[in-house]
């Protein structure tokens, strides 16, 4: 089959670590070890993933670096997709070296189409970069035309906007690349969110959805089966509650009415269940949502939330 994996990002960076070079490497080469299982045994395999974390990072090594123009947000992702790409890339090679395979992989730096109007634009909500103090927010918000909000007695994180994704801009070239039986890692942290405006593209300062922008690129790949690698092995309806539930092999029409009864988190389980319904509603085979440790048998339908036709 052709699998497009969305990792999520504790496959990069896990609860309580600092973010070094090498908490980050050991945990993607961790990552790469369960692709690579897959890969051996026959899947084409494209890969995107998070990049909350490293966005976050470049954001505040700039609000500390006075003398050093800051980049805008659409050039931060871009640098996080080489950060990324690169140790993915690194940790497959090795892993394909200890099995003494010859698979290669590519990662593609990726535009992904936005609508210029989308409403999105209009109501920033999506919280990015690290916390500061009310004062900072003020001069951003005076000086800069940006939103800040206060974020739950943590402090101020600025948030912009998170529109919806059309499509993936380096689609052919994506696919040119899975012919030749590369694997591909595209569209990490959703893609770099650009406009069509008088027949040319132009990066905008918005964040699309990973998961959302992880089915374009399934769709665009025609991916046999979409998995999204989350913390938890199954999505869970009544969630905390002592009638808490597991989701296992589940239809498009039952997920689809636990959706409307707002059983998942508009900011965490929402977005990776609707992705996943659209996959399959509009084409694809299946789609699964679990965790890391469980992607290999959830590709054989022995484990996660696997949602199908019905």
């Amino acid at each position: 089959m052709r699998l497009t994996i969305a990792l999520g990002g504790n496959a990069i960076l896990k609860p309580g670590q600092k973010g070094t070079a090498e908490e980050q490497l050991a945990n993607v080469y961790q990552s790469c070890q369960q692709i690579g299982e897959l890969a051996a045994s026959g899947h084409e395999i494209v890969i995107t993933h998070g990049n909350g974390p490293q966005v976050g990072n470049i954001l505040l090594q700039q609000a500390a670096a006075d003398k050093i123009p800051a980049l805008p947000l659409d050039f931060c992702g871009a640098q996080t997709q080489g950060l990324i790409g690169y140790m993915i890339q690194n940790s497959l090679l090795n892993v394909f070296k200890d099995k003494k395979i010859n698979i290669h992989s590519s990662s593609v730096v990726t535009q992904v189409l936005v609508a210029e109007k989308d409403p999105a634009f209009e109501q920033p909500s999506k919280p990015v970069g690290p916390f500061f103090d009310k004062e900072h927010a003020q001069k951003m918000q005076k000086e800069n035309g940006e939103k800040w909000i206060e974020d739950s007695g943590r402090g101020w994180r600025r948030v912009v906007p998170s529109p919806q994704p059309l499509k993936i801009i380096e689609k052919g070239l994506i696919n040119d690349l899975i012919e030749k039986k590369r694997i591909v890692i595209a569209a990490g942290g959703g893609g770099i969110p650009v406009i069509e405006k008088e027949n040319k593209l132009k990066g905008v300062e918005a964040v699309i959805d990973k998961d959302r922008a992880g089915c374009i690129l399934a769709q665009n790949t025609e991916s046999d089966f979409f998995l999204i690698l989350t913390d938890v092995d199954n999505v869970m309806i009544n969630y905390g509650t002592e009638a808490e539930n597991a989701l296992k092999e589940i239809s498009i029409s039952e997920i689809e009415k636990h959706l409307e009864e707002g059983q998942f988190g508009q900011g965490s389980m929402a977005p990776k269940v609707e992705s996943a319904v659209k996959f399959v509603k509009e084409g694809g085979k299946k789609a699964a949502i679990t965790s890391l440790g469980k992607v290999r048998d959830a590709v054989n339908g022995k484990a996660g939330t696997i949602i199908i036709e019905g």
